[in-house]
Formats: structure tokens, sequence, C-alpha cells
């Protein structure tokens, strides 16, 4: 009995850690328009650095949120969508759509500046 517990539970881990590490890491994370330099200036004006460490962005050493470090590595944005460019810029325009409890304020992002922020973060490997 023993036995098929160890080797179900060693099944269930595998399969997890598949998930977690094939899905979207391997998608390529291209951001036709986006400018990674206009995202830095987009990411300064609208505060994000206030609640998050941002890897490139002078003072953007937040606490409140998560670190975006190594933002083209991650899987899921906010646990919910997959990270792909337009998911991430759906977000950035309008969180509380995707994840009506979360903390992450709509702060004004326009398409434009979605994009930008977008292409920068994809810079973060």
């Amino acid at each position: 009995m023993r036995a098929r517990v160890v080797v179900a539970l060693a099944t269930v881990a595998v399969a997890a850690g598949a998930a977690c590490s094939s899905g979207h890491r391997a998608t390529p994370r291209e951001v036709p328009g986006g400018s990674p330099d206009a995202g830095v200036t987009a990411i300064r004006r609208h505060g994000c650095g206030s609640c998050h460490e941002i890897p490139g962005v002078k003072g953007a050493s937040g606490l409140v949120g998560p670190p975006l470090v190594h933002w083209r590595r991650r899987s899921f944005i906010a646990g919910e969508l997959a990270n792909t460019p337009d998911n991430l810029m759906r977000w950035l325009r309008d969180p509380k759509a995707v994840e009506p409890g979360t903390d992450m304020p709509a702060l004004g992002v326009t398409d434009l500046e979605a994009r930008d922020i977008t292409a920068y973060l994809y810079t973060l490997r």
C-alpha cells in the first residue's frame, strides 16, 4: 500500500512540475510596435516602482507588489492568465477586470503605454 501511495505522489509531483515548467516559457514574447525605452518612461510616469521592484528602472524598489524580476520566464500573470503579451497588456490596462480582488489599481495606462511596458518587461530574462 505504501509503495502505491509513494508512486501516486511522485506521479502528481512530476505532473505538477511539468505543468509549471512547460506552459508558456518557450513561447516567443514579441511585442510588435512596443518600445522598451518608452516602457521605462511609462513605468516611471505611473509610479509602478512604488509597489514593485523592477530591474533597470531607477528607484523601482517597492515591496508592496511582487518583484517583476525575470518577467519573461514567468508562466502566469497574477496567477490567472498565461504570460503572453496580449494578456499582460490586458492586465496593465484593467487589472480588476482580470482579478476583481487584486490590490493593483487601474492606473489609467493607455493601450500604447501598456504595449511599451510589456515590451520592457519582456526584456527581463
